[in-house]
């Protein structure tokens, strides 16, 4: 059957058509036209990379900006393009197979992320990563009023509790993108700099800072649902912590010890990617019957792979190439198809756009400078690490997306925090650029031994 109604169910739409010649428009069914969305996604992405590499802009922001100049903002406008290419009965699916592209990038957060590392980072990369962290968060209470006020909610909408609101905006405000960072650095020949090196140690344990955060709104922003008990939140938080004890107490031991006995050459049966994917997945779908996001099930699944004997390593190795390549960039893409800039309207609100962009940067600037200039840092080297460290990008758009799902966030407040991350990420480069027009200057005495892989360069 046709699916070219948007009242057409989607359990309705048939996978593919019999074909032109029977009659029948392959973009009324589910798999040709998956496969076309994707088709112009990647193509509007890589083009805009393409156009924006002279600024030495990060691959995320043109992965945004395609996703926003094919939604509604842009040519979302065009009724046929709209009804053609992206019409409302195809966003399950779509979101369906960015979802899955989020989950497994998470699983290779968790497999990269290096336990070693963040030990070993000195105490002035934690006190730079907190004083980045704080000032935004806790400056999250104060903007949710003023928000209420700029962009109050829609007709027969309810406003989201404070609460759940102050955590998810908070966690937006105060991560920073360690792909983002890392990208930006070796674009401009700092990763080997005893300056990269803290600002890469300060930005790996921001992102275990912002993990948490992100778990902790996802349990604050349940039980809403009808059928949900005043105290849903609290078996949130303690059904996930168990789970977590759970993976990393019970499933690491028992993996590595089964890692041990098949030895190297039958080790690559544990690392294969397909048992890899499956169990991941099957953690997602433990996670989301807690009622925390999948997300965070693939995360700790992730962590739970043993490192010895490079476990982790071989199955993040196989699973990458099709996360990075494609996956990836669909799931930035949808984060911007989901973006309606014209729901931001009128001064008020644009004020309050401009008031989040200062209070992103300024906070992340303000309390990064001040830590790194007390610690010894050089002025110069002190504000190019406060710029760094207000650069957004995954971890961002998945606390905007999940706070969207949950319905903590609408669509006036979810475009402004997008265009938030955009207006930082983008600002970042230029200005380190500017603040190392001249060779830089190796004053940092910390070295942190936190090492970029190769995977890691500019994958976001």
């Amino acid at each position: 059957m046709a699916a070219n109604s948007s009242s057409s169910s989607s359990s309705a739409v048939k996978m593919a058509s019999d074909g032109l010649w029977q009659g029948e428009n392959p973009l009324d069914f589910a798999l040709p036209l998956l496969a076309v969305q994707i088709a112009v996604i990647l193509a509007v992405t890589q083009g805009l990379a393409l156009a924006l590499r002279p600024l030495r802009q990060p691959k995320v922001v043109a992965e945004i900006l395609g996703g926003i100049l094919l939604g509604p903002s842009a040519l979302g406008r065009w009724g046929a393009f709209r009804r053609t290419i992206f019409p409302e009965w195809s966003a399950a699916a779509l979101d369906t197979v960015s979802g899955l592209g989020l989950l497994l990038f998470l699983l290779l957060v968790g497999l990269e992320l290096d336990f070693h590392a963040v030990r070993r980072v000195g105490p002035r990369s934690v006190a730079v990563a907190a004083a980045g962290i704080v000032p935004p968060f806790l400056a999250a209470p104060g903007l949710v009023p003023l928000l209420r006020l700029a962009v109050p909610p829609a007709p027969g909408h309810h406003a989201a509790a404070f609460l759940p609101l102050c955590v998810f905006l908070g966690a937006a405000l105060s991560v920073t993108a360690l792909p983002v960072l890392a990208c930006i650095l070796k674009e401009l020949g700092l990763l080997g700099m005893p300056f990269g090196e803290t600002a890469m140690a300060a930005a790996a344990v921001n992102d275990v800072f912002a993990w948490a955060l992100l778990a902790l709104a996802l349990a604050v922003s349940g039980g809403g649902g009808p059928r949900a008990t005043p105290l849903a939140p609290v078996y949130i938080l303690a059904s996930g912590a168990a789970f977590v004890a759970f993976m990393l107490c019970a499933l690491h031991p028992l993996m590595a010890r089964l890692a041990r006995r098949a030895g190297p050459d039958r080790a690559d049966a544990l690392a294969s990617s397909g048992a890899v994917v499956a169990c991941a997945l099957l953690a997602g779908a433990a996670t989301d019957a807690i009622g925390v996001h999948p997300v965070f099930g693939a995360f700790v699944f992730g962590l739970s792979m043993p490192r010895e004997g490079g476990l982790a390593e071989r199955a993040g190795e196989k699973v990458a190439p099709l996360v990075s390549g494609l996956m990836l960039p669909l799931y930035f893409a949808t984060s911007g198809l989901h973006t309606n800039v014209d729901t931001v309207r009128g001064a008020v609100a644009w004020g309050m756009v401009a008031l989040v962009v200062a209070v992103a940067f300024l906070g992340k600037f303000g309390g990064t400078f001040a830590v790194a200039a007390l610690t010894g840092m050089a002025r110069r080297e002190a504000a190019a690490l406060g710029v760094a460290m207000s650069a957004k990008g995954l971890v961002e758009l998945i606390v905007l997306n999940i706070g969207k799902e949950r319905k903590v966030l609408d669509d006036t407040t979810f475009a402004i925090f997008v265009i938030m991350a955009l207006t930082t990420t983008v600002l970042a480069t230029p200005f380190m650029t500017a603040l190392y027009r001249s060779t830089p200057t190796a004053t940092t005495p910390e070295s942190d031994g936190t090492e970029l892989k190769g995977g890691d360069a500019c994958p976001a």
